[in-house]
């Protein structure tokens, strides 16, 4: 039933078919959704007859079903051409960056690896191999690895099965499964997550995960500075990134980030592309 005072039920009830929709394995029945969402079935039908002759929604006659259509497909990759992470995160990183001194950038996950979407370089700090659209082994990177704590056990063990899946750059590195494990217990402890000249001699990095409204990692901040900076600079600095981290969610109307993760994972789980 609508909302008490809802200005535009209709416009409400819509939204929540096409979510419902999205969210199932396959076409579902008109009276599944009017049962699920509580909206009564003529609304149902209707509703489903607009957005069917809109392309959102196909029907399949024989089964009865309804399922996500064309035009929903194409409203997501107009998300995905639109870069909202980038624009979004872009300003944020800047604000980071005048304020430490520091270079910093966000990435996000991509299998096992990260891929990094923005650079914002301070001035008189060398040069990173994390330049935009560069692939590294998410495992090895802060960003990565504060992107890979928010996931539950399943899906890390998912992404890596076996000793193949960890790609090395430095003899300390992690390479095993179980060093994994107990290294993301640490970053979920810590609050944030740490790597030191695993990618770059001499250059260390914190990073912290933004998280979507579903709880799942959107996209990591980090920063690199020297590695011989004083451990309790460490600690400022990744204080700093966690605002951050806490600024992009709240932009993309995502959840705080969070030390702890449930061993279930987030609402709603789904595969890391």
């Amino acid at each position: 039933m609508p909302a008490h005072g809802d200005p535009a039920p209709a416009a409400r009830q819509t939204l929540e078919i096409l979510t419902h929709l999205s969210a199932q394995r396959g076409p579902v029945a008109a009276s599944s959704i009017a049962h699920t969402l509580a909206i009564p079935r003529s609304t149902v039908y209707r509703l489903l007859g607009v957005l069917e002759a809109a392309g959102f929604v196909i029907h399949f006659p024989e089964a009865r079903r309804y399922g996500i259509g064309l035009a929903a497909f194409e409203i997501s990759s107009g998300f995905s051409r639109q870069e909202p992470l980038t624009r979004l995160g872009g300003p944020v990183l800047a604000t980071l960056v005048d304020h430490l001194g520091e270079s910093a950038h966000l990435a996000v996950l991509h299998g096992r690896d990260v891929i990094y979407l923005v650079e914002e370089r301070a001035p008189r700090r060398p040069s990173l191999v994390t330049d935009v659209g560069v692939r590294l082994p998410s495992h090895l990177t802060a960003s990565g690895r504060a992107l890979l704590a928010t996931l539950p056990k399943a899906q890390l063990r998912a992404l890596f099965p076996d000793a193949s899946a960890f790609a090395q750059r430095a003899d300390h590195s992690v390479n095993s499964y179980s060093k994994l494990t107990r290294m993301l217990d640490d970053t979920r402890t810590r609050g944030y997550a740490t790597e030191e000249e695993d990618i770059t001699p001499g250059l260390a990095s914190v990073a912290v995960a933004a998280l979507d409204h579903s709880g799942w990692p959107a996209a990591s901040i980090a920063v690199t500075f020297s590695a011989d900076m004083p451990r309790e600079r460490w600690q400022e600095i990744a204080g700093e990134a966690t605002r951050a981290a806490t600024e992009l969610s709240r932009r993309i109307r995502g959840r705080a980030p969070s030390a702890t993760r449930p061993e279930g994972g987030p609402a709603g789980t789904r595969p890391i592309s």
